[in-house]
């Protein structure tokens, strides 16, 4: 199966991938000279002679012994580029939930390159999505080779690159011997209640990068000069937040209520004669 695919550093306009993500104006720094209020320049020299040199003169080198370095021109790195191709090819379809979340990179919203494809298009989305599956494929993105993975979203399709098992760290050393821990089954349950009783609905909200926002807000209020007093803490929300262990052992350790002690029996009523033979006491 064969779908068009346009690189985003294509020139052409009808591109059919579009990048997912966009940048935020994230908050970036400069060093600047206290004294005098200026920019730092960083300066491209030779680590050795102290030369400055200008960037468009420098070529790659690769270090295979230390300070040894094996130089490469463009014409070498180019010659050993994937050739590009605008036709991307689905090699195999697989289940969605057999690709770990840690593989997935970068996002893409893949459209239709014009009239022509649209029926292909529309019919490979509502296959994927009745079946549950992805569709694994390579496409040529900025001069390199990514497999990428097709899956249905907001009616159309999106394209995830996918990190290699190279490039991943593995977790097998940090997590050696936790299947062996012992748990205790109450324990378990109290916190599947409480997981339970913490249940809520994802919103896109929850990973807003509180600090930034609050870097934000000091950055225009000294810009305005207000200044921010920096004693001042930010309000945290704790009606969603639990320290779980804690609670768990609170539960755990709570004594069970005793039960009432049973009431005393009642003394029998006396005669009114019996009353009268009784001697007064004075009221203190």
């Amino acid at each position: 199966m064969f779908l068009q695919f346009h690189d985003s550093g294509d020139s052409r306009r009808d591109k059919a991938c579009h990048n997912a993500r966009h940048d935020r104006t994230s908050i970036r720094f400069n060093l600047i000279n206290p004294d005098t209020g200026n920019r730092i320049r960083m300066i491209t020299q030779d680590a050795e002679t102290g030369k400055e040199l200008e960037r468009r003169d420098l070529v790659k080198g690769y270090e295979f012994r230390k300070n040894q370095y094996l130089l490469l021109s463009n014409d070498d790195l180019d010659s050993v580029k994937v050739e590009s191709s605008s036709v991307m090819t689905v090699e195999k379809f697989v289940d969605a939930d057999s690709i770990d979340p840690v593989y997935y990179d970068a996002a893409y919203h893949l459209a239709p390159d014009g009239d022509a494809g649209r029926d292909v298009y529309a019919v490979l989305r509502e296959a994927i999505a009745k079946t549950g599956k992805v569709a694994l494929s390579r496409v040529v993105i900025s001069q390199r080779e990514r497999t990428i993975a097709l899956r249905p979203a907001d009616g159309g399709l999106m394209a995830h690159t996918l990190y290699e098992e190279r490039d991943l760290n593995s977790g097998q050393e940090l997590f050696e011997g936790m299947d062996s821990i012992k748990i205790d089954p109450e324990m378990v349950q109290l916190a599947t209640q409480l997981v339970q009783r913490q249940a809520g609905k994802y919103d896109a909200s929850d990973l807003e990068d509180r600090y930034e926002t609050r870097l934000h807000a000091l950055i225009d209020a000294k810009l305005k000069g207000e200044g921010i007093d920096a004693a001042e803490e930010p309000e945290i929300v704790t009606s969603n937040v639990v320290d779980l262990m804690a609670t768990l052992r609170k539960s755990l350790g709570q004594v069970h209520e005793e039960k009432p002690a049973a009431k005393k029996k009642a003394a029998p009523k006396r005669s009114a004669a019996q009353a009268a033979t009784k001697p007064s006491r004075k009221r203190a």
